[in-house]
């Protein structure tokens, strides 16, 4: 199979990387010369195989793998589907919902697969998590808690909401099987670049609430959630591959409440690299002609999420999803 990817950023030089390693002849197309240069040295490229303008490269090519800024997508994965290539798109999908949803249409209109990069349905501890949920480990699922924080550099095509609390809106939709129902937020531009650097959301999910922390200014590094159940909680360690199992459960006895961990076991989880399963399930519904794990409808939806929690902290009101106006308006 013959991938070009289009963005040599620093995540896109990590989709080189992989590529390469799934041995995929690659073409590469990026604006910057110097970029170009680096990747024909990097993965030892033909030279004629990596270019600036993507256009000479999508008749080389069976699919299109685009990791470019996100003002950028709408655009460049509805031309390169309607040149009949099929297109992995870094999420988020888009900037928009309307953007979206056009592209969307793009999608249905051309019959060609689009999968969303939401790398964290791919990571192997998400997978723990939805079998330990699945067998019942902790009884029915109460609330989840999320936090993808720490001090870095922001990110300068969108918010913190846009490109790290989404992690978790697809996630937990995924989890608990079920979409968005509701949302309520706090958001800030501490830095004033016009775009949030920290976020607070409040995601229903039918009964289900779900609280998603991110941003820029929190000291160390945090890619963390805990699923409350029932009869116990899992706490998920994204960065270090564990989960702890906690069996607990609430006494009432004599007019009096008491609290017992009745059991706690860490899980180290093993498995391949997030990207690599992902991109290698892209690649396999491409060959196949299957259904995309991650289609466009899932960042449609998690875009959804992103939009009414930038509404809701700027009216101070809870917005229900499906709907054009927040509750009680």
């Amino acid at each position: 199979m013959k991938i070009l990817l289009i963005g040599l950023g620093r995540w896109g030089q990590t989709h080189l990387r992989v590529l390469s390693e799934l041995g995929i002849e690659v073409w590469v197309s990026d604006l910057s010369a110097e970029r170009r240069e680096w990747a024909v040295k990097t993965a030892r490229l033909n030279p004629r195989r990596a270019v600036a303008d993507f256009r000479e490269a999508l008749d080389q090519v069976d699919a299109v793998d685009l990791v470019t800024p996100a003002d950028t997508h709408l655009a460049l994965a509805t031309e390169c589907l309607r040149a009949g290539k099929d297109c992995f798109v870094e999420k988020p999908l888009t900037r928009t919902v309307e953007e979206a949803e056009r592209l969307a249409a793009v999608v249905s209109a051309t019959g060609r697969i689009l999968q969303v990069g939401h790398i964290f349905r791919f990571h192997p501890v998400s997978a723990a998590l939805k079998r330990l949920i699945a067998e019942g480990r902790i009884g029915k699922v109460r609330y989840l808690t999320g936090r993808f924080a720490g001090f870095k550099r922001p990110r300068t095509d969108v918010g913190v909401t846009h490109t790290d609390a989404i992690h978790y809106f697809d996630l937990f939709s995924d989890l608990l099987d079920r979409s968005p129902s509701a949302v309520t937020a706090t958001l800030r531009d501490y830095l004033g670049r016009g775009m949030d650097d920290l976020s607070f959301v409040t995601v229903e999910y039918g009964e289900i609430p779900a609280f998603v922390e991110t941003g820029y200014f929190a000291p160390g590094t945090y890619r963390e959630c805990v699923v409350v159940g029932e009869g116990g909680s899992l706490a998920a360690d994204f960065a270090r591959s564990t989960i702890t199992v906690f069996q607990t459960r609430h006494r009432h006895e004599n007019g009096a409440w008491a609290a017992q961990i009745e059991g706690e076991e860490t899980l180290k989880i093993s498995g391949e690299e997030p990207l690599r399963r992902e991109i290698a399930a892209f690649l396999e519904v491409v060959e196949r002609r299957g259904a995309s794990p991650v289609d466009v409808n899932a960042g449609l939806s998690a875009l959804r999420v992103v939009e009414a929690a930038m509404r809701s902290s700027r009216q101070g009101c809870r917005v229900v999803l499906n709907s054009r106006a927040p509750e009680g308006a």
